[in-house]
């Protein structure tokens, strides 16, 4: 029996283990080759055994290997060939130039004849464990990753219903605080014992609450428009400087009462830009009255307007309380203060600027917000394009639908037979007394039914209704009276007078039968033009 058949016979119990297993001769010839080896390398020991290990591993023959295997020849203790000398052993490709990983110990078994030792290689094989293991890691990190983005999301929501509280209650306060002064003063006038000079002053303050508070309601109905993408403009050739100043005699009482002067840099050549006036001007009114407010008294406010190539820039600088480094970002975005505590300085709702940036970019124009910080003051800047054409579209000089024409403005009413239908008392009686005092002949109606059974007595020349209304609302009455002959009143014109001021319910209300829409609360004399013009039409 030779040395090889000697081996197989000493060393075949390796062959029923998991693991890679052969044995050297000090010549490094093979003389056993295990199962396991068989199958990761494919190399049968038939083929293997009787022949030196470095015709199929040369790389053993390297110094770092051959110095230790050496040591294993003489008899000296294990050694473990680990991952930190090479990657294999006994290279084996698993797919893609990947290759097994493996934990190597060459251990020194005696020799079948004389003192000599063999060298015995157990390999195990770790590349399951190192994959599964790095597996682990990746499906570790996805773990953590997604935790962090919920955490992200779930900070993210909590600000988001932050911001929400607090603007919900700077709204509950900025809507109730003006009915304070209103209803306190009403009370006092109620009683009738107010002086002359006390008496003005407390219709002032009313007015300028109940003004106030439509600006608030208005701020949120142009938000929610916005945000619907509802906002129409009515589009034709604006002339800026007649804007700019139309906006500052709105602000220059504010800015007098702090002593702020506002200095006018105008470029009187400057180009027209194409859009709608009235949103223009509210850009415009917005970027001053903001610079007002925040600017202390004594203070200034510069505005700038000239043309850079093709676009015409509007600066409005101010020399105010500023804006902080960590909010600038977030000064155009919808419901964000810088100060939404309760004891901020400051009223408003905060919306002004979102509504610019809206607005700018409805005109296809950019705006930017600068600040060196808190108490350095802050300068907005408004680019619109330049209008090129010297000819507007037939298609863009259309009048707002429920617009009246300004000559009308304070028409008298004498004479004009007026039937007025709204379900609140309160204002059905103002509205009586009102149109009375411009010489209409008013008649009244609480309800739908109320008004038709008004109109078959006696027709009048015009119907001013609400839209909501309990049992029979506004729409229904007004296609009730549309659906009658002409000569029982079929025809009558009509303006519907509502607290509903979106767009949706406009094309309702044209749609309906009513030819003119008429938001609340309405401007006694623009409400009195519009009846006038109407009627004569």
């Amino acid at each position: 029996m030779n040395i090889i058949e000697q081996a197989q016979k000493k060393f075949s119990l390796l062959d029923k283990i998991p693991l890679g297993a052969f044995v050297l001769q000090s010549d490094y010839i093979v003389i056993f080759w295990n199962s396991c080896l068989e199958e990761w390398t494919k190399i049968p020991r038939s083929q293997i055994l009787g022949n030196s290990i470095h015709e199929y591993f040369p790389h053993l023959n390297q110094p770092r290997y051959a110095s230790r295997l050496y040591q294993i020849f003489q008899g000296g203790p294990p050694t473990i060939f680990s991952s930190q000398l090479h990657k294999y052993i006994i290279p084996v490709p698993i797919s893609k130039d990947k290759y097994r990983i493996q934990h190597t110990t060459v251990t020194a078994v005696s020799a079948l004849d004389g003192d000599k030792f063999y060298a015995l290689f157990s390999i195990e094989d770790l590349t399951d464990l190192t994959f599964r293991v790095q597996e682990y890691k990746n499906l570790r990190d996805q773990a953590l990753a997604i935790a962090e983005e919920r955490q992200q999301a779930k900070e993210a929501a909590e600000t988001a219903n932050r911001i929400k509280d607090e603007f919900l209650a700077i709204v509950s306060h900025e809507l109730r605080s003006p009915l304070n002064p209103i209803l306190g003063w009403a009370k006092l006038l109620k009683k009738r014992s107010l002086n002359e000079a006390t008496t003005v002053r407390a219709l002032e303050t009313i007015e300028r609450n109940a003004e106030l508070q439509a600006q608030l309601i208005e701020d949120l109905l142009d938000i929610s428009r916005i945000l619907q993408g509802k906002l129409a403009l009515n589009l034709e050739i604006v002339n800026l400087i007649f804007t700019i100043e139309a906006a500052l005699e709105t602000v220059q009482l504010a800015a007098e009462a702090k002593s702020i002067k506002i200095n006018l840099h105008l470029d009187r050549e400057i180009g027209q830009v194409k859009g709608d006036n009235n949103r223009i001007q509210q850009i415009i009114w917005n970027l001053l009255s903001n610079a007002v407010k925040f600017t202390p008294s004594g203070g200034q406010v510069e505005v700038y307007l000239e043309q850079i190539n093709s676009e015409v820039q509007l600066r409005v600088s101010d020399t105010g309380k500023g804006i902080s480094p960590e909010f600038l970002p977030y000064v155009f975005e919808y419901f964000r203060q810088a100060d939404s505590r309760t004891t901020r300085s400051f009223g408003g709702l905060g919306l002004g600027l979102a509504i610019v940036r809206q607005l700018v970019e409805l005109h296809g124009g950019t705006v930017l917000a600068e600040s060196l910080g808190e108490g350095q003051g802050a300068t907005f800047t408004v680019s619109l394009p330049v209008f090129q054409n010297l000819e507007l579209g037939k298609e863009n000089q259309n009048v707002s639908e429920d617009s009246y024409p300004s000559c009308t403005l304070y028409a008298p009413l004498e004479g004009i037979r007026l039937l007025v239908v709204d379900d609140n008392t309160d204002t059905r009686e103002f509205l009586a007394f009102l149109l009375e005092q411009q010489g209409a002949i008013v008649t009244i109606a609480a309800s739908a039914s109320e008004a038709l059974t008004a109109i078959m007595k006696s027709k009048p020349d015009l119907l001013l209704s609400d839209l909501g209304m309990p049992d029979v609302d506004g729409y229904t009455l007004i296609r009730q009276l549309r659906a009658m002959p002409a000569d029982l009143g079929g025809q009558i014109p009509a303006i519907a007078l509502t607290a509903y001021a979106a767009e949706t319910t406009q094309k309702q209300v044209f749609t309906a039968g009513f030819q003119l829409h008429i938001a609340k609360p309405a401007d006694p004399a623009e409400l009195v033009a519009a009846i006038a013009a109407l009627v004569k039409n």
